[in-house]
């Protein structure tokens, strides 16, 4: 910012401290949202961006797509970061419509609410046998032994991935967000650039199985589609399988890690559900608001414009806030408060609406809904035994570790 530059900003604020592994930094959202909800931030290099903080503000750039572009710069703020998310600046993720529209029809028809209707049945049949194999242990790894199986489970089925892959593609989804000044994965053998080679090169293996042996699974709708009447090149397929697998199951387990931990903070929330089991579909809804699993999305204005009245210039830079919308005290009661009863819920946690709304909205309420409710029915004692370690990113809210110990039981006799 130079002597001359007006544009309202704030000290002390700084929302790219590599702090977020302690926590989302509530404190400065609340103040951003009560001090400069349209706020500019500055970044190393003499550049910065606007921060918004404000849930209405999230909601209008997020369905002015030709205001707020998100292929216009792309959709991460520039870090240290970005160079993990690399792989995915081509995707989906960073295209506005027209284009937008015609690769996102490509795989839309598999995550409807029909379509998932479908598959709840197998979610939950899975949920149960995920908490069948810890339920005698007593004490386990919450993150890879519960939040993630279901999640990378569906979507590597849903893609037509073989059940011996299914491991690795949660090891890969990890090397791929991970934060190179994370400890734990700045010693990972060729960082990120490995991990998308590796998951590019499976990718082309499974393009060319279904080419000539077409499958009922998304890898092979997306072989077989047509954009503009050409099909999809190899870079493309490349980008859409990465996307799913990382999407897929990344997001969905940090929510349903988020949840765990929501009801082992908050036992008489938990009860509740217990005791009243019809809660659950607010219960749903109230833990995606609480623990929003991506922090922010970045969009780059076309024009000049303003928001609350703050100019801002074409070009720049804008960044939306879901965990701070999602504790707006314009918009919700108590918002500090875990509420599983919580209604009206309109939450951002799949986005603020507009083009670039989660495809997979509907899947992860089913899985999150599947799994926790097997863990709060069935490992009702349910606590930390030991500390959280979360993921070092100010993209993805993650956690990478999360022991719990509980009173062992007995697996179900169903199948």
């Amino acid at each position: 910012m130079t002597a001359t530059d007006t544009r309202p900003s704030l000290e002390g604020i700084d929302l790219l401290a590599r702090t977020w592994g302690q926590g989302v930094p509530h404190d400065q959202f609340d103040r951003l949202r009560r001090e400069a909800p349209v706020h500019w931030h500055p970044e190393p290099g003499d550049t910065g961006f606007w921060a918004i903080t404000r849930y209405a503000d999230v909601k209008a750039v997020s369905h002015d797509w030709e205001t707020f572009s998100s292929e216009l710069g792309a959709t991460f703020i520039p870090t240290q970061d970005e160079e993990a998310m690399a792989q995915l600046r081509l995707t989906i993720l960073n295209m506005d419509p027209p284009k937008h529209h015609r690769y996102r029809r490509l795989v839309s028809r598999g995550f409807t609410p029909r379509m998932i209707g479908k598959l709840t049945e197998e979610i939950e049949r899975r949920a149960r046998a995920v908490v069948d194999a810890i339920c005698e242990k007593g004490e386990v790894e919450c993150v890879e032994e519960v939040a993630a199986q279901v999640p990378v489970q569906m979507i590597c089925e849903m893609i037509g991935l073989e059940p011996e892959l299914w491991p690795r593609m949660f090891e890969i989804s990890n090397q791929l967000i991970g934060s190179r000044d994370d400890p734990d994965y700045q010693e990972l053998p060729g960082g990120p650039e490995a991990a998308a080679a590796e998951i590019y090169a499976l990718c082309d293996q499974v393009a060319a199985d279904r080419r000539v042996n077409p499958r009922d699974d998304i890898m092979t709708a997306l072989v077989h589609a047509e954009v503009d009447g050409e099909r999809l090149d190899d870079a493309e397929l490349n980008l859409f399988f990465v996307t799913l697998v990382v999407a897929g199951n990344e997001t969905t387990r940090n929510l349903i890690n988020h949840s765990m931990l929501a009801l082992i903070e908050h036992p008489d929330q938990a009860q509740r559900l217990r005791d009243d089991p019809s809660l659950w579909d607010t219960a749903v809804e109230e833990m995606l608001r609480w623990g929003s699993s991506i922090h922010n999305f970045r969009r780059t204005a076309t024009r000049d414009t303003e928001i609350r009245g703050v100019p801002i210039a074409a070009g720049e830079k804008v960044v939306m806030y879901y965990a701070s919308a999602n504790r707006d005290e314009e918009v919700f009661a108590d918002p500090h408060t875990f509420d599983v009863g919580r209604t009206p819920n309109e939450h951002v946690a799949f986005g603020g609406g507009g083009v670039h709304y989660c495809l997979g909205a509907s899947l992860a309420r089913a899985e999150i809904r599947a799994t926790m409710r097997q863990v709060v029915e069935r490992l009702p004692d349910v606590e930390l035994a030991g500390p959280v370690d979360r993921l070092h990113s100010d993209f993805v809210n993650g956690i990478k570790r999360m022991p719990i110990r509980f009173t062992p039981t007995t697996p179900t006799s169903e199948d």
